[in-house]
């Protein structure tokens, strides 16, 4: 191989890479550019007062983002092993839903709740319900008496 052509090789190697990385890495059209403000330079009067000027703008409220309307959990259960409990945390008052998977064909049991929904390979159970009462319940397979996580209402 010539030393030219190995070095042309190498160029084209570099410029792709550049090419790719300033493709990859530029602001995309969902990203909005920071806007560009001019400010411009003004002179005020000379004052002799001692008082400090009024100011009449207040700050902007901050407001903290809404919490999504209703509280997803989705918990697969092993087929083989007992699972470790996990436990789960929601405010009182919230809409929850559980969803879990297995392999194996049971009730899943909202303890507390006295929610029951049927599970199956391939057919998740989903539970619904509105977090009311506040403590811990147990989140278990009915016919074989395994718990598999906590449900947690805080007040």
């Amino acid at each position: 191989m010539s030393p030219y052509f190995r070095t042309v090789a190498l160029l084209a190697a570099a410029l792709g890479l550049l090419l790719s990385l300033f493709l990859a890495l530029r602001p995309g059209d969902d990203e909005e550019a920071a806007p560009t403000t001019a400010v411009a330079a003004t002179t005020a009067p000379v004052t002799t007062e001692t008082e400090p000027p009024a100011t009449t703008a207040e700050p902007p409220a901050t407001t903290a983002p809404k919490p999504p309307d209703v509280v997803t959990i989705r918990i697969a259960v092993p087929r083989d092993a007992a699972p470790k409990v996990r436990r789960y945390s929601v405010r009182k008052g919230r809409k929850v839903v559980i969803v879990v998977r297995t392999e194996l064909s049971d009730h899943v049991h909202l303890h507390g709740y006295d929610l029951m929904a049927d599970v199956a390979p391939g057919q998740p159970a989903p539970i619904r319900c509105t977090a009311t009462a506040t403590g811990r319940c147990e989140i278990g397979l009915e016919d074989r008496c395994l718990e598999f996580a906590d449900l947690e209402v805080r007040a």
